[in-house]
């Protein structure tokens, strides 16, 4: 595997994605994103930069191994339903997402042993950018 480029996450995301990691047992997602937490540097939600992808950050992204772009909104699982462009943390993708700078580009593994590379494009909206901070 490549190497993953570093990571930022919100100290209040980090805690809430313990919560449901912990809670998903064995789950092959949740075993990633808690890899992706304990390498990440955690900060205060007034530290993270605007360039960061953070939970519930608008963000364009390209699937390079399909080469499409797209937007998506990175929530947790029960917002789902009720966000109509959301990717769920708890997905490959979202997970993969999660603390990712704009320009960065990583690699993840997908069901079925398939692999795909994400690149952040843009950030079309995040909390701690617009001052929500406890959200």
């Amino acid at each position: 595997m490549a190497v993953r480029p570093p990571l930022i996450i919100n100290r209040l995301d980090a805690e809430r994605l313990q919560r449901l990691i912990d809670a998903a047992g064995e789950d092959v997602v949740a075993l990633s994103l808690e890899e992706e937490l304990e390498r990440g540097e955690v900060l205060e939600p007034e530290q993270i930069p605007a360039d960061v992808i953070s939970m519930n950050s608008r963000v364009r992204f390209t699937d390079l191994t399909r080469g499409r772009e797209i937007i998506k909104t990175l929530v947790y699982p029960h917002a789902l339903d009720a966000t109509e462009d959301g990717v769920s943390v708890m997905a490959p993708v979202g997970a993969a997402l999660l603390g990712l700078h704009v320009g960065d580009v990583i690699e993840w593994p997908l069901p079925g042993g398939k692999r795909t590379s994400l690149r952040v494009d843009a950030i079309l909206w995040q909390p701690e950018r617009e001052g929500q901070f406890h959200r």
